[in-house]
């Protein structure tokens, strides 16, 4: 059966960043996705935590929105990802979640809440769709997760692969490493085909070299979507906060910066401090 139109709704072409709060279009569903795989065109991706960078996004038409357990080194302050919590994810993915229209969340499983058997993966990914109001989840881990990822799809959680360099087996891969080359490159496709088998709709590829994601992505039927791994997958996915600069310092070589938007920040707060020291804050037209 195909999906019925609400009346007075309008439909932009999927992957086109037409929409916008004042023209609604239909969510953004998981077959849309293979859809543009098909057509060849390309998905876009970026983090989000909150609801205003959340309802921005939105706007801007991207269409899928990850609520990453990145939220720990980019929102709570912890060094790497692996300290947050399902408690502490579950929130952000309420307040992402509430505020778009059109893009799809996708509620990213923590270090821990899965791993330990199929079920444990079944009822924490339960949680982020009951709680958090995530349109799916994410999880990383290829051959040895497909059994969490089948239990999950077979109780109608979608799930979103992750191979490649997997941040949360950081210790286990010896730090940041790219995942993938020579040899190693079998065992990345294995995974994906693994992943892919057990019912994932899309997987990210994280930190492989272009041409063995080049090859992934023409031999699965599923979309891939790469972070650091060339321009050879179906869509691309950054960390917000680096990609529009927000966070400053050495970046990844897989990171381009649109913005500068620490700079802009800064210089507002900086105007803001010397108009109260100032004594030009508040004036006339700021008071009753």
């Amino acid at each position: 059966m195909s999906e019925q139109q609400p009346a007075g709704e309008v439909t932009a072409p999927y992957g086109t960043g037409t929409a916008s709060t004042a023209t609604p279009t239909r969510k953004v569903r998981t077959h849309h996705l293979r859809e543009m795989k098909e057509r060849g065109e390309r998905i876009t991706m970026l983090t989000a935590y909150d609801m205003y960078t959340a309802a921005t996004f939105d706007e801007a038409g991207i269409d899928l929105l990850l609520v990453g357990d990145s939220a720990s080194n980019n929102v709570l302050g912890n060094e790497t990802s692996l300290p947050i919590t399902v408690d502490e994810l579950l929130p952000l993915t309420r307040a992402v979640a509430r505020s778009v229209r059109r893009a799809m969340v996708v509620g990213d499983l923590p270090f821990g809440s899965y791993q330990a058997s199929p079920e444990q993966g079944y009822l924490t990914a339960a949680r982020f769709m009951k709680e958090g109001g995530a349109h799916c989840v994410k999880l990383e881990g290829g051959v040895e997760m497909a059994p969490v990822i089948e239990r999950c799809t077979r109780g109608g959680i979608p799930v979103m692969a992750h191979i490649g360099f997997t941040p949360q087996s950081e210790h286990t891969l010896g730090g940041y490493r790219v995942q993938g080359r020579g040899e190693a490159s079998q065992r990345l496709l294995a995974d994906a085909l693994a992943v892919q088998e057990a019912g994932a709709f899309a997987v990210v590829m994280e930190m492989v070299p272009e041409v063995v994601a080049t090859e992934v992505t023409a031999m699965l039927t599923i979309p891939t979507i790469g972070i650091g791994a060339g321009p050879g997958c179906d869509g691309q996915v950054l960390v917000w906060q680096d990609a529009f600069g927000l966070r400053t310092g050495r970046m990844a070589k897989f990171v381009k910066q649109y913005a500068d938007v620490h700079g802009v920040l800064l210089d507002a707060a900086r105007s803001y401090a010397e108009d109260v020291k100032g004594g030009t804050f508040p004036g006339p037209e700021h008071s009753f």
